[in-house]
Formats: C-alpha cells, sequence, structure tokens
C-alpha cells in the first residue's frame, strides 16, 4: 500500500521560510527609502530650524517656477522654464552686454559650482538673459558649462524678486529641484562672501541628497 504525505504537511513547513523571505523584503525597501525619506524630512522639516545659519536670505513662502514660460537658447532653439527643474539652479539676471556686475556673478556661479567638488553636478549655474542684445565674445569661451537662455523680462520679474533697494540683476538667486525659488544672496560677492555662499550650498545639497538629478550637465 502507498503511503501518501497528509495534505498540507510541506505547506505548514515552508511557512516559516516564506515568512522570513517577506520579512527580508521589507527590510531591503526599508534600506533603499531610508536615505531618500531622511533627506525630505531634513529639509522640509529641519530647514525651518537652522534658517538663521544661512547667509542668504530663506524666501518665505517659496515660488514655484512658471514651468511653461518660454525660453530661447542662444542657437535660437525654443524651450520653457520647466526643462530647468530637476537640479539646483544657481540663477543670475541681466542683459546680454553683460556688465561688471554681470561679469562678476558668472564668475563667482562657476567659482561656486567648482568648488563643491563631487556635487557639482547636481547644479546648474543658469544665466538668464532679458534682452537681446549679443553677448560680448571674449565671455563666451567661458559660458561652456553654463546654462543661457533668453526671458522675458517682465514675465522674470513676476518670479524672482530682489531684496529692498537693490536691482534683479544685482544679486544671485537659488531654485530648488522642484522649481521652487527659495533663496537668494546678497549683491556684490567678494572671496570671502563667496565662500560664505558655498557653504550655504552645501548644507543644501547634503540635506536634499536623493532627490535631484546629477549629471544633467549645461545646455548651450
Amino acid at each position: 500500500m502507498t503511503v501518501h504525505s497528509l495534505p498540507g504537511t510541506n505547506a505548514a513547513s515552508e511557512l516559516p521560510r516564506s515568512r522570513r523571505g517577506r520579512w527580508q523584503l521589507w527590510f531591503m525597501l526599508l534600506v533603499c527609502v531610508a536615505p531618500v525619506a531622511a533627506s525630505y524630512f531634513t529639509y522640509f522639516v529641519l530647514r525651518p530650524h537652522v534658517g538663521s545659519l544661512n547667509y542668504g536670505e530663506l524666501i518665505e513662502p517659496q515660488r514655484p517656477m512658471p514651468t511653461g514660460q518660454k525660453l530661447v537658447a542662444l542657437d535660437g532653439s525654443p524651450t520653457v522654464l520647466g526643462d530647468l527643474s530637476g537640479q539646483w539652479l544657481l540663477l543670475s539676471v541681466a542683459g546680454g552686454a553683460c556688465d561688471a556686475t554681470c561679469r562678476n556673478n558668472l564668475y563667482f556661479q562657476r567659482q561656486l559650482r567648482e568648488s563643491l567638488g563631487e556635487n557639482r553636478e547636481r547644479v546648474d549655474w543658469v544665466w538668464l538673459i532679458t534682452d537681446d542684445a549679443p553677448l560680448p565674445a571674449e565671455i563666451r569661451e567661458g559660458l561652456a558649462h553654463a546654462t543661457v537662455r533668453r526671458i522675458d523680462a517682465a514675465a522674470l520679474q513676476a518670479w524672482l524678486s530682489p531684496a529692498a533697494g537693490h536691482r534683479l540683476e544685482e544679486q544671485l538667486y537659488l531654485v530648488d529641484p522642484h522649481g521652487n525659488w527659495m533663496m537668494r544672496f546678497p549683491p556684490n560677492l567678494t572671496v570671502a562672501s563667496a565662500e560664505k555662499v558655498r557653504k550655504d550650498l552645501s548644507r543644501l545639497l547634503y540635506a536634499s541628497a536623493g532627490w535631484d538629478r546629477p549629471g544633467r550637465g549645461a545646455k548651450p
């Protein structure tokens, strides 16, 4: 006579094993999600408590970018402002003739980005040009890693604004990867004040690790 196993005997022996598998799966998911969750918590929850440590002025409430606003690249190709979201944006604003203030801002934008080391690919330095003036030939080479776009001046002023008593062109503006303008820096940067800006950027990049897209690079 053939002896058969009772129904369910093998399934019962596998039950503890399947439970261990489920716990291992949940543990793996937790390990993967934890850094991202921690970065969101640090940026959105803890950030207001360290505001007094910032050199830049926090914008409250943050102002979302007008994503559909039209831009024009230097080669004449059309795009929209929303195409720039996904990374931190260190912005300057000026006419195409680029006076001394404009050149100082562009210089420090480049230096600040490079000073971030391995995190520099998480930051775009952006020059928004508010007129149709041609760029001086002598500054073009230095813009190789910049994102340069022309934008309607009135539309830009509806989004960004300078501190009281200053012009829009005097300051640098920081936009987070979600497209929110969230900080502006004092005008007339020097080596000493730029170091304070670098510390602000480093803290924000640390707090936001895991929710931007590094390595997009410049869009000439």
